[in-house]
C-alpha cells in the first residue's frame, strides 16, 4: 500500500525566508563601499568594487607590516622602522586604506554602520593569524570618556569583540585607559602625531599585575603612522607583557611620504 504521508514543510525556514524578503523590501541592503541600494545589477557592480580592495599579505616589514613589493627576507625592516623601532613587536593590517576602501571604515567609525563587522574581523584574523595563534588577550585602543560619550561606541572594542568570537581569545576594554583627550590626528604630521599621543594611555591601577608574561594584541581600525599603537604598547610593556603586537583592519600605505628626518636619522645610525 502506498503511504499517503503529508509532505514535510519546514515552517521555520519558510518564515525566515519570508521575513528576509520583507526586511529587504522595507530596508533594502546597501553596499558597504558605495552606500547604494543593491539590486541584482547593483550587486554585480558591488562585486567588482570588492575585487578592487587591496588585501595586505607578505612580504612586509617585520615590525610594522608595511607591504613590500619584493621579498627582502623574514627580518627585513622598512626605512621608518630602521630609524625608529616602534614600541610594539610587530603590527599587521588586513586591507590598504585608499579611495576604494575608506568608505568601509569611515561609515563604521563615524556612521555607526556595523553590518560589515563580520567581514572586517575575518580579514583581521587572516592578516594576524601568526600573532593570534599565541595571543593571551586582545586589548582595543581605548577612547577618552568624552569622545566615547560623543561617538557612543568604540569601534576598536567592537572589532576586538568580533575577533574574540572567531578565535576564542578573550578581550578586555578595562585594562588600558586613555587619560588624555587628544585632538584628532587626521591632519597632523608624523612628529606631531607622536607628540600628540605621548603619555596619553595608562594601565588602570587595579590591572597593573594582570599583564605580566602575557602576549597582548592591540586592536584598532586604521594604522596610519603607528604612533597611537606605540603609545598604547608602551605602558603594556612596562606592565610586564611578554609580547605586545598590534592588529588593524586597514593601513595607510604612503611609500613616497616617508619623513625626511627619518631617512636622515637612519643614515646617521649607519
Amino acid at each position: 500500500m502506498i503511504s499517503m504521508k503529508a509532505p514535510f514543510i519546514d515552517i521555520s525556514g519558510a518564515m525566515k525566508t519570508l521575513y528576509g524578503r520583507v526586511l529587504d523590501t522595507l530596508m533594502p541592503p546597501h553596499s558597504l563601499i558605495t552606500g547604494q541600494v543593491l539590486s541584482r545589477a547593483g550587486l554585480e557592480a558591488d562585486v567588482e568594487l570588492w575585487q578592487n580592495l587591496k588585501f595586505i599579505d607578505d612580504p612586509c616589514c617585520q615590525a610594522c607590516g608595511f607591504p613590500f613589493e619584493f621579498d627582502h627576507g623574514d627580518k627585513a625592516l622598512c626605512i621608518k622602522c630602521t630609524a625608529y623601532r616602534p614600541e610594539f613587536n610587530q603590527a599587521r593590517s588586513a586591507i590598504t586604506y585608499d579611495d576604494t576602501s575608506r568608505k568601509l571604515v569611515l561609515d563604521f567609525k563615524y556612521g555607526g554602520r556595523t553590518d560589515g563587522l563580520g567581514f572586517f574581523a575575518a580579514q583581521m584574523v587572516r592578516a594576524g593569524q601568526e600573532m593570534l595563534e599565541t595571543a593571551d588577550i586582545l586589548i582595543p585602543v581605548p577612547l577618552h570618556r568624552a569622545r566615547l560619550r560623543q561617538r557612543r561606541f568604540n569601534q576598536a572594542a567592537l572589532l576586538a569583540r568580533a575577533i574574540s568570537k572567531i578565535t576564542d581569545i578573550p578581550y578586555d576594554t578595562e585594562i588600558l585607559m586613555r587619560k588624555k583627550n587628544t585632538p584628532n590626528q587626521g591632519t597632523l604630521s608624523y612628529k606631531a602625531r607622536r607628540r600628540n599621543v605621548s603619555g596619553a594611555f595608562k594601565i588602570r591601577d587595579q590591572n597593573k599585575t594582570c599583564l605580566k608574561n602575557k602576549r597582548v594584541v592591540i586592536i584598532d581600525d586604521v594604522y596610519t603612522t603607528g604612533s597611537t599603537l606605540s603609545a598604547c604598547a608602551k605602558p603594556l610593556n612596562k606592565a610586564g607583557a611578554a609580547q605586545t603586537d598590534a592588529l588593524t583592519f586597514m593601513r595607510v600605505v604612503r611609500p613616497l611620504e616617508i619623513p625626511l628626518e627619518l631617512i636622515a636619522h637612519s643614515i646617521r645610525k649607519e
